[in-house]
């Protein structure tokens, strides 16, 4: 009997806060560890290896020497990119270590007239056949799925995985029904496995053709849903597939996060006045040594959000010992002083809601710049941080060169 590690999402770099990045690179080290000790043979990690391209160099190194210990251990690492992988020049980090042979990239493709042929990756110890297409940028992910050669995928004989990072139309969690997603159909048939990444949620599904349909979900948190999440009871980690010429047996291993307290406060029918002197009754709970998540919503009768003073909410939480405090305000409003709200769970969903709402209000000659991707990948990159050591020249060159390539790859720019 063989065994792998399935896991996804891991997006170390993600967080500025030292504490995060702290138990961030904790839960790496404990997954890691845990595969070392449950002698896996492989580990399989299903995108979004780091939070950008190309992270901070210290998030790296410290993931390296992890990576190295695995390595020791005989355990292979096999990858594809996320949507947080890629770089707008095509090498990222995960290329870097690919090259050094510290990661193996499994999603092999070629274009043989109008398909997209993918090639499998054995591992060598175990047999197992590999087979994946990684997240790619700017809505190409879609189109080598739809001329993706599915016969010759299927027509494979041996133990076969297919490693993807999307979701798939019949499986999206209502809280994502605007997140881009692929139909099953578009996915080769009857392999053993597929080991999904890019959705925050762990699930297990089950449809005709498609036996095992898994994803793990992230390692430890991504954004301020995750964390949410796994502060009201919701296990992270990952799978432990145990296969011979099938799967035999499929195990989540859990690992531990942090000590948190989820609090949910509804403002509905109390005044701004009221519900800042309720909320500092919070400050009271024991929160010593744990995470304190606290989320805020409901209509205001009166008053304006502002009056509630979050700020000395979360300074207090922190004097009593709490070792970070998330705030999720954004399903908070007020009748007196009424805002557009955009409905969603995830920032990138929300923020394309409100694209959406507002692209026809800006006058541009080239219609290709009122498509909401456009703008989002552009923030994207905007959004990157400056990286250790790199000159305040150097980081503006980057960006600017970075939006430069996005808006080329639309058509907007030619050379």
């Amino acid at each position: 009997m063989h065994k792998f590690a399935h896991m996804a999402d891991i997006h170390l770099g993600a967080h500025r806060e030292p504490i995060l990045q702290k138990l961030e690179a904790g839960a790496f080290g404990e997954a890691l560890d845990k595969c070392i000790g449950l002698g896996v043979d492989f580990i399989l990690v299903c995108g979004d290896f780091f939070h950008v391209g190309i992270p901070d160099l210290s998030v790296v190194n410290e993931a390296l020497l992890k990576i190295r210990q695995v390595q020791k251990a005989g355990i292979p690492m096999y990858v594809i990119y996320g949507s947080h992988d890629y770089t707008p020049n095509g090498t990222s980090v995960i290329d870097i270590l690919d090259t050094a042979g510290v990661l193996t990239k499994v999603a092999n493709w070629s274009v043989a007239g109008n398909k997209v042929k993918l090639d499998f990756f054995e591992d060598e110890k175990t047999g197992a056949k590999l087979a994946g297409i990684s997240a790619r940028k700017i809505g190409l992910e879609r189109k080598y799925y739809e001329i993706l050669d599915k016969e010759n995928l299927e027509k494979e004989n041996g133990f076969k995985i297919f490693a993807f990072h999307s979701a798939i139309t019949e499986l999206k969690p209502e809280y994502l029904s605007e997140m881009e997603s692929l139909p099953i159909s578009y996915f080769p048939r009857g392999f053993d496995y597929y080991a999904g990444g890019h959705i925050h949620e762990k699930g297990e599904f089950k449809l005709p053709n498609y036996e095992k349909i898994m994803f793990p979900g992230p390692l430890f948190t991504g954004y301020g849903r995750d964390l949410e999440s796994t502060a009201r009871g919701e296990q992270r980690g990952f799978y432990v597939v145990s296969f011979d010429t099938k799967v035999r047996e499929v195990e989540f291993q859990a690992v531990k996060n942090f000590e948190s307290i989820y609090q949910e406060y509804d403002a509905t029918g109390k005044n701004s006045l009221q519900a800042d002197k309720e909320l500092r009754q919070l400050i009271d709970l024991n929160v010593d040594g744990k995470i304190v998540v606290l989320r805020v919503r409901g209509e205001l009768a009166g008053g304006k959000i502002s009056d509630i003073n979050f700020t000395e909410i979360k300074s207090g939480l922190l004097g009593r010992g709490a070792l970070y405090v998330h705030l999720n305000r954004r399903g908070l409003t007020s009748r007196e002083f009424p805002k557009f709200v955009a409905r969603g769970e995830e920032v990138s969903i929300i923020e394309g809601m409100i694209l959406k709402e507002k692209i026809n209000q800006v006058n541009v000659s080239q219609q290709v710049l009122k498509d909401p991707s456009t703008a989002m990948e552009v923030l994207r990159v905007l959004r990157q941080e400056k990286k250790t050591g790199e000159s305040k020249n150097g980081y503006q060159k980057r960006l600017v060169q970075g939006a430069i390539e996005i808006l080329w790859l639309k058509g907007v720019l030619e050379e």
